[in-house]
């Protein structure tokens, strides 16, 4: 049994697992389900979390990040969703906010499937570039060419839009 208490673990951790949801999903309702599940999915399997291969952050996102996998998959939005490529994550419509400033949600709209996983990851989830490599499998070094090159776009298109502009 790990030493953290599972209560514990859960506040701490919930504003990163919504963060991450908020920063995929076109949905509110759907990041408050989500991040519903991801916490009930972790009290099921609490008794086999092994604190010495993942920290609760990265154990508790991994589980996140399935379930957006599951979800995409379920709404038919996404055929092709896997670890190794996910080009079928479609970008954010014009939505309802979910608690981001209008410009940073116009920005990852326009980020590719992978760069917006990664973002989301990175800064809703708070995860080091180390954590995100050993959660998708990616390399550390192509993690940090990915969120250089996006929060470049992303800065870019914020820069270019004019004050006060709508989505």
């Amino acid at each position: 049994m790990p030493a953290q208490n599972f209560t514990q673990v859960c506040h701490g951790q919930l504003d990163r697992v919504y963060g991450f949801f908020a920063y995929t999903l076109s949905s509110g309702a759907d990041a408050e389900d989500l991040t519903q599940q991801t916490f009930e999915r972790a009290m099921r399997a609490w008794g086999r979390y092994d604190g010495s291969r993942a920290s609760p952050s990265t154990w508790l996102l991994a589980i996140a990040r399935n379930l957006l996998i599951d979800h995409l998959r379920a709404a038919g939005a996404a055929q092709t969703l896997g670890d190794e490529d996910l080009e079928g994550m479609p970008a954010p419509p014009d939505r309802p906010s979910l608690g981001l400033d209008p410009d940073l949600e116009r920005a990852l709209a326009q980020l590719a499937p992978r760069e917006r996983e990664v973002i989301a990851l990175r800064f809703g989830g708070d995860l080091t570039g180390g954590e995100i490599a050993e959660l998708t499998g990616l390399s550390t070094a192509n993690v940090q060419q990915i969120l250089s090159r996006s929060l470049r776009r992303m800065r870019a298109g914020i820069d270019s839009q004019p004050v006060g502009a709508a989505p």
